[in-house]
C-alpha cells in the first residue's frame, strides 16, 4: 500500500513538471512569434508633459526654455539662528500616580500631552502642580524628563 502511495506522488510530480515545461515552450513560441510580427520594436519613444512614454512626439510649441544657472545642484544651507530654542519647557500635571510612578503633563505653550515616569523627576510632584520640563524621544514617542517644581 505504501509503494502504491509513493509511485502515485512520483506520477502526479511528474505530471507537473510536464505541464510547466509546456507552459513555458508556449510562452517561449508566443515571444518569437511576436518578434516576427514588429522585428524592429519601438523605433523611438518620447516621453510626453506628465512624463509618461509615448510614441507621438512632443508639440515644439509648448516647449519651455530654461536656463542653466537657474537650476541649483545640491541642498542650500540653512542660515544658522542666532538665539537657540529654549529646551526647557513650562506645563502642568494633569495626571499622576504616585502607586504606579508615572502621569502626564500638559505643556502650556502647544498643550500636547506627554509622559512622565518617576525616573525623570527631580522634585516629587501632584496633580495640578506646575513643573518646567526637557523633552526626550521614548518608545512609543516624545517623554517628560528632568521634570522640577516651579
Amino acid at each position: 500500500m505504501a509503494k502504491s502511495q509513493v509511485t502515485f506522488n512520483k506520477i502526479e510530480k511528474e505530471k507537473k513538471r510536464a505541464k510547466k515545461r509546456e507552459e513555458k515552450q508556449k510562452k517561449k513560441e508566443a515571444r518569437k512569434a511576436e518578434s516576427r510580427e514588429n522585428p524592429q520594436g519601438i523605433q523611438f519613444a518620447y516621453v510626453d508633459y506628465n512624463g509618461n512614454l509615448t510614441d507621438t512626439p512632443p508639440d515644439p510649441s509648448m516647449k519651455v526654455k530654461i536656463e542653466a544657472e537657474s537650476i541649483e545642484i545640491g541642498i542650500p544651507k540653512k542660515e544658522h539662528r542666532e538665539e537657540e530654542i529654549d529646551p526647557v519647557k513650562q506645563g502642568k500635571v494633569s495626571f499622576f500616580d504616585n502607586s504606579k510612578g508615572f502621569g502626564f503633563i500638559i505643556d502650556s505653550d502647544s498643550q500636547e500631552k506627554y509622559f512622565v515616569h518617576v525616573s525623570g523627576l527631580i522634585d516629587a510632584i501632584q496633580e495640578a502642580d506646575k513643573v518646567s520640563f526637557e523633552l526626550e524621544k521614548g518608545l512609543k514617542g516624545m517623554n517628560a524628563v528632568r521634570v522640577k517644581k516651579i
